[in-house]
């Protein structure tokens, strides 16, 4: 489960003003489509996607693995990064690091940003290329009961076992919820087209042999940050990686 209380400080350099480039709007969620440092590409992983999000004046997002975040300045094509945190979590496949340091050495020469049909970050010897990302329905996602109705692992989908299952988030950041097996609570904040969740803790008893793979994989996806998708009365949570959850919407 992602430990945004482990940080380590990228240093993010600026650079002088260019003459020309685009002052469009970049508040909102990127994902990152190509990228490359010193002509070498950065590995692109469906399902480890590296993100931006701009807000204000704080930047967030996610690098193939961990998070980071901090704040940043822009005055028309020159942005400034200030001192950004990332998470120190592991991740595979071997190309998740990969990308994850690649993206990470760019973000520290990037000086200008450009916003035409997507968006570049560029500098020497760096371009990163973004798309617009849809942000996360929060009015579709609260004030309903969420009925689990499948577990995702890469291309398989297995039943729910045990109990009947929920998540429920609501308009204040509050979520409550259960894994089949035991009751969990959390506070969430929605960052873009993620939902980060914080503070998450479930009930203190120990699950049945059987249900403890459930209980686990409900809490690792809703713990470690995840996107969603609402389709009606579906749900889908993605989390980095393969791992996901299906929900139905209580009639």
């Amino acid at each position: 489960m992602r430990r945004f209380a482990l940080l380590i400080a990228i240093a993010l350099t600026s650079a002088a003003c260019l003459e020309t480039g685009s002052t469009d709007s970049i508040e909102g969620p990127w994902q990152l489509t190509t990228g490359t440092v010193d002509g070498e590409e950065i590995p692109i992983l469906e399902s480890h996607p590296i993100t931006i999000v701009f807000e204000g004046d704080q930047v967030s997002g996610t690098a193939s693995c961990n998070g980071y975040g901090g704040t940043y300045d822009r005055s028309g094509p020159t942005i400034t990064f200030g001192s950004l945190a990332m998470t120190e979590m592991a991740c595979s496949p071997p190309e998740t690091m990969t990308a994850e340091a690649m993206y990470a050495e760019a973000l520290t020469r990037v000086d200008t940003v450009t916003v035409e049909q997507g968006l570049t970050l560029s500098g020497d010897g760096v371009e990163l290329i973004f798309e617009a990302l849809e942000p996360v329905p929060d009015a579709a996602l609260t004030n309903t009961v969420w009925v689990l109705d499948g577990l995702i692992s890469g291309e398989a989908v297995s039943s729910v076992m045990g109990a009947r299952a929920t998540v429920e988030f609501f308009t204040d950041g509050s979520m409550l919820g259960s894994t089949g097996c035991r009751q969990f609570s959390g506070q969430y904040t929605i960052s873009g087209a993620e939902v980060v969740t914080t503070e998450l803790a479930a009930d203190g008893q120990e699950c049945e042999p059987d249900l403890a793979g459930q209980d686990n994989h409900v809490l690792t996806v809703l713990g470690d940050g995840f996107r969603v998708e609402v389709d009606g009365d579906n749900m889908t949570l993605w989390s980095v990686g393969d791992e996901g959850l299906m929900y139905l919407a209580e009639s």
